[in-house]
This record gives C-alpha cells, sequence and structure tokens, in this order.
C-alpha cells in the first residue's frame, strides 16, 4: 500500500530562516494550479480580497474621521470635502492591509505559504526591485508628473496640510501600492491562473480577469481613464508574469501613486475632488502617453527576462 502526500513547498514546510524555493519550472500564476480547477475556493479568495478592499477602509477610515471632526473637518468618508493628512494616512494604510490579507487567505485557502505571493523565489527580489526603479523610475516619473501641467481647478491648502500629506505621501503611499499589487496582480492573477488546464489559458485568464476586476473596482465612465487603467492593470500581470515576481509592478504603481499624490496638493489640485473623479469627460488625451509609456515599459521587460518567468 503506497501513500502520496503533497509536496513540502505546497504546505510551506521547509528548514526554519531559510527562503523556499518553488520547483522549478513553476510560473508565477501557476503556483496554486493543481489536479482540480477549485473553482469555487478561488471565487471565494476574491471574494474575501474584495471584502478587504472595502471594509479596511472603511473600518480605518471612520476611526480616523472622529478624530478628524473633533478638529473641525468633514472628510470624504462622512460625506465632506475636506482631505486632511489624517484621512490621506487612513486610505493608505487601510490598502497597504491587503499585502498580509492577501497572504493569509492563500495560505488558509490553498495551504501555500504566503512568501510565495513575493516571487518564484518566496522572497521579495531587492536586485530586480532595485534594476526596476533605476531603469524605469526616472522616465516613469516625468511622464507622469507632466500629465499635471495641464490647467484645472486650484484649491487652498493650508502649509500645515501640504506638509502633512507630502510627508504621509512618501511614507505610507509606496505601502499602499504594494498592498493592491499583491492584492490583484498577487492573489488574483494566481488564482485565476489556476483555473485552466494548461499555462497559456491561465495566463490569458489571468491578466484579463485581473485587469477587468481592478478597473473596474476604480469605477471610471471616462473612455481615456477606462482604456488607461485596463492597459495598466493589464501590464502589471504580464510584467509579473515575466519577472517572476512583483517587484517591478510594486516599483512602477509606487511611481505612478506617489508622484501623483505629490504633485497635486503642490499644484493645489483638489485631491478630495479633481482627482478622485473618474466621470465622463474628466479624462484627457494626454492619458495616452503613459498607456503607451507602460506598454514600452513591457515590451522591454518582456525582452530583457525569460520566456517563462519562473526562475
Amino acid at each position: 500500500m503506497t501513500t502520496t502526500t503533497k509536496p513540502t513547498w505546497l504546505l510551506g514546510e521547509g528548514e526554519p530562516g531559510t527562503a523556499r524555493k518553488l520547483p522549478a519550472g513553476v510560473e508565477y500564476h501557476r503556483v496554486l494550479a493543481s489536479d482540480k480547477r477549485r473553482i469555487g475556493r478561488g471565487i471565494l479568495a476574491i471574494v474575501l480580497l474584495l471584502a478587504g478592499i472595502v471594509i479596511f477602509p472603511t473600518a480605518i477610515g471612520r476611526a480616523a474621521a472622529l478624530i478628524d471632526e473633533r478638529m473641525g473637518n468633514t472628510p470624504p468618508i462622512l460625506g465632506g470635502t475636506d482631505y486632511t493628512p489624517l484621512y490621506h494616512a487612513a486610505s493608505m494604510i487601510s490598502l497597504a492591509l491587503l499585502m498580509p490579507w492577501s497572504m493569509l487567505i492563500q495560505r488558509w485557502l490553498y495551504g501555500v505559504r504566503g512568501a510565495s505571493l513575493h516571487s518564484v523565489t518566496s522572497r521579495f527580489r531587492f536586485d530586480v526591485f532595485g534594476r526596476a526603479l533605476v531603469l524605469f523610475g526616472p522616465v516613469w516619473l516625468v511622464v507622469i508628473a507632466l500629465g499635471f501641467l495641464a490647467p484645472g481647478e486650484r484649491v487652498a491648502w493650508s502649509h500645515a496640510d501640504l506638509i502633512g500629506i507630502f510627508v504621509t505621501t512618501l511614507l505610507l503611499t509606496p505601502l499602499q501600492t504594494t498592498g493592491e499589487e499583491y492584492g490583484v496582480r498577487g492573489l488574483v492573477f494566481r488564482v485565476v491562473g489556476s483555473w485552466t488546464r494548461g499555462p497559456r489559458a491561465g495566463l490569458i485568464a489571468g491578466v484579463l480577469v485581473s485587469a477587468v476586476l481592478f478597473t473596474a473596482v476604480h469605477g471610471s465612465t471616462d473612455p481615456y481613464i477606462t482604456v488607461w487603467y485596463f492597459v495598466l492593470w493589464s501590464g502589471l500581470a504580464v510584467i509579473t508574469w515575466r519577472t517572476g515576481g512583483l517587484e517591478t509592478a510594486v516599483v512602477l504603481h509606487a511611481v505612478l501613486n506617489t508622484v501623483s499624490f505629490i504633485a497635486a496638493p503642490l499644484l493645489r489640485a483638489d485631491l478630495g475632488g479633481d482627482l478622485q473623479d473618474r466621470s465622463a469627460g474628466t479624462g484627457s488625451p494626454y492619458l495616452l502617453v503613459p498607456t503607451l509609456t507602460l506598454v514600452a515599459i513591457t515590451a522591454v521587460v518582456w525582452r530583457q527576462t525569460r520566456r517563462t518567468g519562473s526562475e
């Protein structure tokens, strides 16, 4: 009589203090794949992630709003327009929590250690992160910053709020974007990528579903913004597959949001209004510039990486 056991890499077992690696040849989006498609389990994972996207900002935002109210402010979560540093910090922290939440969901539902969400080596590869920051960071920063030079409505900002937004953005926005990457380009990409029999079909499904889902969550009805979001999220998913990890996607997303949140108040833009408004007519043709830039970055990553991005 013989018995079969799951491989230790799937269960998350191994030597304490060592970086556990997945078997050679396993692509990032196929880590959760098995003989069974487990679609019901995957839907539950996505629902739990979306619950975190709603519950974390609501709970933390309302707690922060109690303090804001005592200071005479009415933040957007209470129906006001006072985009305060405290409200900003609460928003950033809420979405940063998606990183440990995604790891917990993966571990609980699939038995795979949360650390594997970093990359196929089960660790955050700072060398990959550093190269992406140096290679793509400067041009990406310029492209995003130029988009704020167009004329627009200006609002008054106090010096205290300007400093507060600047500091909280530098400290917390990279964590916020990292949380979103681990949730969408990490967990959702892997969950959907595991539903198909083959890796190619899983890749296509994972890219499209994660891009459509994240575009829908942002709730835009403007065609320029919708196309920009869809191409951005699709490109980040393809980059994650090619590099075998989230590091490059984290760099691009972090630079995008950090520059946006710093430039807006410095240029006296309305963070609580104009920057969050994604209704029809709010987008501009300039969005085609970062869209095409992202396509170019994705092409560069594709050319410079191995065929599967699994090592």
